[in-house]
C-alpha cells in the first residue's frame, strides 16, 4: 500500500480521462489487489504480462512501409494485407509485449505507450476464428457470443461473484460484481438512499476499475450515462467484454495522484463513491484513515459509510485546504489551466473552482434532459459560442434526418449501438441521436477548440485524442464511426502541414470498426476522392453522396461499409 504524500508523476499520464470538472458522480469499484487506496489494479502487479506471449509486436521495415503507403495513396495497391492471427486483439498503444519494456513504478508500464508509425506494420486486424456479428442491444447487455472473445479467465475467476459465466455458445452476464455479487441493480438501489440518482439531477458518471461494466450498464436504466474504464489486464479483456455488451467503456489508467485527478474532474457538488478496500477493510486501518484525512483536507462532506462503501460530496467552493497538511497538498496557481489535458504532466496541487468561469456545479446546471439542448455557459470558450452552439445543434438535427432518410444508415435500429464521432465539437451528433438506442464516444481532437467540458455539461460523454495516434480501445468496438473534415485531424493547426498519414488513420478506423460496420466521412470533393481510393485498399465498399440540401459547405459525403472478411487459414 502506498501513501498519499507520494510525489506527483514525473511522466506523462494516461490522458484520455483528463478534463476539468465534468462529472456528476465518480464511482470506484475496488477488487482484491488495490494499489494506493482507490485505484483498481485488477490482478497482482505485473500479472498483465501473462498474456504478452499471445500479443504480436507488429514491426515493419520503414522503407518498405513508405513504398506501400505511396502505392495505397495512388490507388496502385489494391488491398492491404491482413495482420497475423495472433493480432486479433491488438491495441498498438497498450501492447503488453512492448509495454513490458517500461518501468513498473506506479504502474507506468500499464499506461499508453504508442509506437512510431514507421515502426508499425501496415496491415488490417483480422477477426478471431469463429467470430459472429455481435448480439444486438439490449440483449447484448446480458449475453454475447463466446467465440468473439473466447477468453474464459474472468468467468473462471469471477463467476462466483456474478460477473459472467459461459453457457453454450454465449457468455452470460448476471449483472454482479466483486462489491455487488447480488447484482448491480441492488447496489444502485442502495446508492439511491444517499445520492439523487433518479430525477435528472445527476447524469454523467465515471466508473473507475469497472470490470465488465455492469454498474454502468444498469445505470442506463436510471437515465445516467457512465463512462467506464480500466487498464488492459491479464484476465483477457474486461473492457473488451464491456464494449461487446454495448456499454460505454475505454482503456485507461490513473496513477498514484488519483485523488487530485478525481477532484479535478468531479463537478462541485458531485459525489465520490468508493466501494472496497481500504474502506473498513481488514488490516488496512492506516490506509482508510489516510483516505479520510485527505477527504477532510479537501472539505469533502461525508455522506455515509455503509459497510465497505463510502460516499463523499464535493464542496461547491474552492478547497479549504490548509497551508500545512501531512500530504503536502496545495492549491494550484491561479494561472493554472485545469483543462490542459493531452499528455499533461500531473501536478501535485488541487485545482481551483475559480479557475473556470460559468455555472457548472451540480444543482446549478439544468436537470437531464433539459441540459442536453440548453447552451452551457462554458460554450463561450469560443467567440459567439452560444450562437455557434445553437447553430450546430440545428445543423445536426438536419444531418441526422438526412442520414436516415436519404443515406439509409441504420441509425435508430438495433443494428447500431456503439457510435463514435471522431470530431465531436459540441456533441451535436450525439444530441441529435438522444432518442435512439445508441451511446456515442465524442472525441475532441487535440489542436481543436477545447470543447469537452461543453459535451459533459450537455450530459454526454467523450475524451480528448490526437488522431495521429491509435485510440485506446480494442479492435471491433464500434458499429458506426463518423468524421467531418478528416484531413484537418492529421494537419498541424498552425502551419497546415501534414503530421501523419491518412492511410494510417483509415487503417486505425478499420481496426476500431466492427465487421459490417459503417463509416461516414464528410469533406471536400478532393479529399473524398482520396479517401475513396484508400477505402478500397482497406476492403471497404463505398458510395459517395451529395450533402443535405440545407448545407452550404463545399463537401461530399462518403458512406463506407466494412466487409466481413476472414483469414484464409480460418475460412470454411
Amino acid at each position: 500500500m502506498g501513501h498519499l504524500s507520494l510525489p506527483a508523476s514525473k511522466r506523462n499520464p494516461s490522458s484520455s480521462s483528463r478534463q476539468w470538472r465534468l462529472l456528476d458522480l465518480v464511482s470506484a469499484a475496488f477488487f482484491a489487489a488495490v494499489l494506493l487506496f482507490f485505484f483498481l489494479v485488477f490482478t497482482p502487479l505485473g500479472d498483465s504480462l501473462a498474456a504478452s506471449g499471445r500479443q504480436a509486436l507488429l514491426s515493419a521495415d520503414p522503407k518498405q512501409r513508405q513504398r506501400l503507403l505511396a502505392l495505397v495513396e495512388t490507388g496502385e495497391k489494391t488491398i492491404i494485407e491482413a495482420c497475423s492471427a495472433d493480432a486479433v486483439d491488438h491495441m498498438p498503444c497498450e501492447d503488453p509485449r512492448r509495454n513490458s519494456r517500461f518501468s513498473r513504478e506506479m504502474n507506468y508500464y500499464r499506461e499508453r505507450h504508442c509506437p512510431l508509425a514507421e515502426e508499425t506494420k501496415l496491415c488490417l486486424i483480422p477477426p478471431p476464428e469463429g467470430y459472429q456479428i455481435p448480439v444486438q442491444w439490449p440483449e447484448s447487455l446480458h449475453k454475447i457470443w463466446h467465440n468473439n472473445m473466447p477468453y474464459n479467465k474472468i468467468a473462471d475467476r469471477k463467476g462466483h461473484q456474478g460477473w459472467m459465466k459461459k453457457e453454450g455458445p454465449y457468455f452470460i452476464f448476471p449483472g454482479g460484481g466483486t462489491m455487488f455479487p447480488d447484482g448491480a441493480v441492488q447496489y444502485i438501489e442502495k446508492l439511491k438512499q444517499y445520492i439523487p440518482i433518479a430525477g435528472g439531477v445527476l447524469r454523467t458518471a465515471l466508473d473507475m476499475g469497472c470490470g465488465v461494466a455492469s454498474f454502468g450498464g444498469y445505470l442506463l436504466a436510471e437515465d445516467m450515462l457512465a463512462l467506464s474504464f480500466a487498464p488492459r489486464d491479464s484476465h483477457k479483456s474486461q473492457i473488451q467484454f464491456a464494449l461487446e455488451r454495448g456499454v460505454p467503456t475505454f482503456v485507461a489508467m490513473l496513477d498514484a495522484t488519483y485523488f487530485i485527478e478525481v477532484d479535478r474532474i468531479l463537478r462541485p457538488g458531485g459525489y465520490l463513491v468508493i466501494s472496497g478496500p481500504p474502506v473498513q477493510w481488514p488490516k488496512q486501518d492506516k490506509e482508510w484513515a489516510d483516505l479520510q484525512s485527505v477527504a477532510r483536507a479537501l472539505c469533502y462532506e461525508l455522506i455515509v459509510v455503509d459497510g465497505n462503501t463510502v460516499i463523499w460530496k464535493k464542496p461547491d467552493m474552492d478547497s479549504c485546504l490548509p497551508n500545512q497538511n501531512e500530504f503536502e497538498l496545495e492549491l494550484c496557481d491561479k494561472s493554472d489551466d485545469p483543462s490542459s489535458a493531452w499528455y499533461f504532466k500531473l501536478k501535485k496541487c488541487v485545482s481551483r473552482k475559480s479557475s473556470v468561469k460559468g455555472e457548472y456545479a451540480v444543482g446549478t446546471i439544468p436537470k437531464w434532459p433539459e441540459r442536453l439542448m440548453k447552451p452551457p455557459s462554458r460554450a463561450t470558450v469560443m467567440k459567439n459560442g452560444i450562437d455557434v452552439f445553437e447553430a450546430d445543434t440545428k445543423r445536426w438535427a438536419r444531418r441526422v434526418a438526412y442520414y436516415k432518410k436519404s443515406l439509409n444508415l441504420k441509425l435508430g435500429t438495433a443494428a447500431v449501438r456503439n457510435v463514435m464521432d471522431m470530431h465531436g465539437f459540441f456533441g451535436g451528433f450525439a444530441a441529435a441521436l438522444s432518442s435512439d438506442p445508441v451511446w456515442m464516444m465524442n472525441v475532441v481532437p487535440t489542436g481543436k477548440p477545447s470543447t469537452l467540458d461543453v459535451i459533459y455539461d450537455r450530459g454526454l460523454i467523450g475524451v480528448y485524442h490526437d488522431w495521429c495516434e491509435p485510440f485506446s480501445t480494442y479492435p471491433r468496438t464500434y458499429d458506426l464511426i463518423h468524421v467531418s473534415t478528416v484531413e484537418s485531424l492529421i494537419k498541424d493547426p498552425g502551419s497546415g502541414k501534414t503530421r501523419c498519414n491518412l492511410v494510417d488513420l483509415m487503417v486505425e478506423i478499420d481496426r476500431m470498426l466492427r465487421p459490417e460496420g459503417t463509416v461516414v466521412m464528410r469533406d471536400s470533393p478532393e479529399v473524398i476522392e482520396k479517401v475513396d481510393r484508400i477505402a478500397h485498399a482497406v476492403r471497404w465498399t463505398t458510395t459517395i453522396h451529395e450533402k443535405e440540401p440545407e448545407s452550404h459547405a463545399r463537401e461530399k459525403i462518403l458512406v463506407a461499409r466494412k466487409s466481413f472478411w476472414k483469414l484464409e487459414s480460418t475460412s470454411h
